[in-house]
């Protein structure tokens, strides 16, 4: 299975991205999907989580990012609002199951102050 992250790029403070997690096959079928982001010099961490339709999201980003999946186009996806320079990190998609779970390789988002 082959993960696709697309999306990030260099904003302001205050801006916005979207980011992008095409995978090459359904992901009906997998119980969680999820964002995490690593900063540099710093330990990979949860961003968000989408299960069945319910979300999950670290305190730091809540109310500012949305997580959300698309079934027909085997996407997942991580809306960004009111970007902070703290939010400057390598953004992962990871999708996962009792029995199987894959990342993609990352898109750098930096945030400028």
């Amino acid at each position: 299975v082959q993960l696709q992250a697309s999306g990030g790029g260099l904003v302001q403070t205050g801006g916005s991205l979207r980011l992008s997690c095409s995978v090459s096959r359904s992901i009906s079928g997998f119980n969680f999907m999820g964002w995490y982001r690593q900063a540099p010099g710093k330990q990979r961490e949860l961003v968000a989580t989408i299960n069945s339709g319910s979300t999950n999201y670290r305190d730091s980003v809540k109310g500012r990012f949305t997580i959300s999946g698309d079934n027909v186009k085997n996407t997942i996806y991580l809306e960004m609002n009111d970007l902070k320079p703290e939010d400057t990190a390598v953004y992962y998609c990871h999708i996962w199951s009792h029995t199987e779970n894959y990342w993609g390789q990352g898109t750098l988002v930096t945030v400028s102050s």
